[in-house]
Order: structure tokens, then sequence, then C-alpha cells
């Protein structure tokens, strides 16, 4: 039965405590442990996994996908090697382990802390600073290569960018890349180079241990790459291998064919983009066309419709309607007159003295007077009587005052 007083801990607390012990130890917080590289294995994610082991035992190290810059070569089982980096547990296991940050061949450490110094100071001076790097050019027509002239490198960049682009001038200045006088052959190729105004410098090697490029690790290399006015791929070694001009260049490459890939655009998807640019370009313009048509046709019928032969017709139109209606108007108006012309004319048949002649009236008169009373008339007076196809000559016998309204 457990003792009350007994304190029991999960495996979990237990790895916890342990881990926490290593992670305080200033000691394993910064450590170089040296041996023998086995069982390394490089994973999918970036990471890489291994041992150190010499006689008397061994211990398990990682090196995470970023830290994988403090690795400057191909490392392979055999390799005798230093890892610097931390030591501590990995909880789930209960296993401590090394985390490496940084790994050299064994004998190449002095050559590596000079190149961590040299990096940090160069940083430092703000050399590697992204405002620094100049664009590489999309299309470009002449290259400029420093390279041994011989090898694979060389011949990788040829024939990559010959293939990818017919047409493209590549100038190769042959350095020396490795051993005494390679670092001033470098800095007086990319000096040469800089100088003919070409597109693009592709500087670089093939791969090799870090003595054998230390030459791209030298001062006056990487200060020939950050002052040339041409932009600069650096192509140093296989992918694993990091030198200082990586970090100067405008763009590091990590193996000379990729170098090539990167400076020269393929000709044929630099011709399909054309071709579609044509393509999309004859669209565009058999769409304006069209649109242009159609408002052509639409300025046409507004034309028609508001053109001077159109308003011509329209007040041709409008005056003959005007004139129509002026005539019917006058018609009207002539047939009104005439109508009322005729009712004058019965009216004033009417009031005619001749027609009253014609219905067996006359009218006398004396000496051209006619007479209107038998006050003008004496006994014996010689008369006219008028009707309506002559005149009667007579005289008065006698006169007598009638008053025909009484006898009416």
């Amino acid at each position: 039965m457990r003792n009350k007083n007994q304190n029991v801990y999960t495996v979990g607390q237990v790895n916890s405590y342990i881990k926490n012990i290593f992670d305080q130890d200033y000691m394993l917080r910064r450590i170089y442990v040296s041996g023998e590289v086995s069982n390394c294995k490089y994973h999918p994610s970036g990471h890489i996994y291994f041992s150190l082991k010499d006689a008397e035992g061994t211990i398990s190290c990682v090196m995470f996908a970023g830290s994988r810059r403090g690795l400057a070569f191909p490392m392979r089982d055999g390799d005798n090697v230093i890892v610097g980096g931390s030591i501590s547990v990995y909880e789930r296991d209960g296993k401590y382990q090394i985390y490496a940050k940084e790994i050299t061949k064994e004998g190449a450490g002095l050559l590596y802390e000079k190149y961590l110094a040299l990096k940090a100071e160069l940083e430092e001076m703000g050399m590697f600073a992204p405002e620094y790097k100049q664009p590489i050019p999309a299309y470009v027509k002449k290259i400029g290569v420093v390279t041994a002239p011989t090898g694979a490198a060389v011949q990788d960049i040829k024939n990559i960018a010959l293939r990818r682009n017919p047409f493209v001038q590549i100038i190769l200045y042959p350095a020396l890349v490795q051993g005494e006088g390679a670092a001033d052959s470098i800095v007086e190729g990319i000096r040469r180079l800089d100088a003919l105004n070409l597109d693009v410098l592709i500087v670089g090697r093939g791969g090799g241990s870090i003595e054998d490029l230390w030459a791209f690790n030298e001062e006056k290399v990487a200060r020939a790459v950050f002052s040339c006015h041409t932009p600069v791929i650096s192509a140093v070694g296989h992918e694993t291998d990091t030198t200082i001009i990586d970090f100067v260049a405008d763009l590091r490459a990590p193996t000379p064919s990729a170098a090539a890939e990167l400076a020269v655009s393929d000709v044929r998807a630099v011709l399909n983009t054309l071709e579609n640019y044509k393509s999309r370009m004859n669209h565009a313009m058999a769409n304006q066309t069209q649109r242009a048509r159609s408002r052509l046709l639409q300025y046409e019928t507004k034309w028609k419709y508001l053109g001077p032969e159109n308003k011509i017709r329209d007040q041709r139109a409008h005056h003959a309607e005007l004139e129509r209606r002026y005539t019917d108007a006058m018609e009207e108006k002539l047939k009104e007159a005439r109508h009322r012309l005729a009712l004058y004319i019965q009216a004033m048949k009417g009031l005619s003295p001749l027609d009253k002649l014609n219905q067996g009236y006359s009218y006398v008169e004396k000496e051209g007077k006619a007479i209107t009373s038998v006050q003008d008339v004496k006994e014996g007076d010689l008369l006219e009587i008028c009707v309506s196809d002559g005149k009667i000559a007579a005289r008065a016998e006698k006169t007598s005052a009638v008053s025909w309204m009484e006898q009416s």
C-alpha cells in the first residue's frame, strides 16, 4: 500500500524536470562535440537525423531545416565532424540529444571559425541587406561566367543556357577556382566581365570540401561581388554548400545548373507567352473594332435621323402641312364669306327698287324727281310713271290725300 507521504510523478513530469535541468546547464546550452557520423538520414522536411560515435559511446543528434546554413558540406556516414549546438531532452522519448546549429569537418574547424567571423563582419556592414540586391533581368542576351574553363560546372551552364535559349551569348572568364591565387583570379574575372555591359554574371564552381571552396569565402571576392554593377548569381558547389558570396550575391543558385536556369528564360516559354499576348491583343482589337463598328452604325443611324436631309424633309413636310391647313382654312373662310354674301345679296334684293318694279310696283317722277307726296303734284302736272321695263307719260288730273296706314 502506498505511503501517503510518498511523492509520485508521471513520466511526463519526470522528463520535463530532467529537460529543465539540461536547459539550465550553461555548458550544455553551447557545446561542441567531436565524433564520427553514423546513421545519417536527410528527411524530406529538410531535417537531418544522425548519431555521433567514438570508441566510448554514441549520442543522437538532429539538425533542423532552419539551421542547415550551419552545414557547408554534404555530410555522410563516416565523416569525422565537430558538432556545435545544445544538448536537451526530447520529452516524448525521454532521450537526450544534440540539437546541432553548425557542423564542420574535423580539421576544418579553424577555417569555419574564420568563415563565421567574416560572415558576421560583412553582415554587420550591411553587405547582405536586401536593399542592395539587384533584380535579375527577365530576358538576357549576354551572360558572363566566372569559373574554371574545364569541368562539369561550365559545361552544365553552357548546355542548359543554350538549350533554353540558343541565341544567348555566353562570355567565359577562365578563372582559378581553387588553391593559391584563386581569389585574385575570381576578382579579376568579375571586374573584367563587369566592364562589358553584360546582362548578368554567374560566379561559381562545382562542389568540394570547405578547403576547396575557400576562395569564395575570401573578403576580396565578397567585396568584388558587392561592388559589381552587373547582377550576380552565385553558384558554388552543391545545394548544401554555402559560401560568403552566396550572402552577398544578388541571387543564390544551389548549383551551376540551377544558376543557368535562373539566368536564362526558356525561349519556348517566352514565345508561348508572346503568342498568348498576341492572341489576347488580337481578341482585344477585334472587340474594339466590333464596338467601333457598332458605334459607327449608331452614329450613321443618328445622322440619318438628325442630318440635314432629314431636317429638310421634315421641314418640307411641316410646310406642306401648314400650307394644307392654310388652304383648308382659306377655303372654309371663302365658303363662309360666299354664304354670307348670298345672304346679303338676297337681303339687298328685297330692298332693291328694281326688284320691287319686277313685282308690279312703280314709282312716279316729276321733272326727274321722285314723287313721295301728293303735295308734290298739282292738277295738270306732267308725270312719268317708272315701271320695270320703261316709263309712262301721264298727267295729273286730281290729287287727294290718303292715309295708307289708317286704311291698312
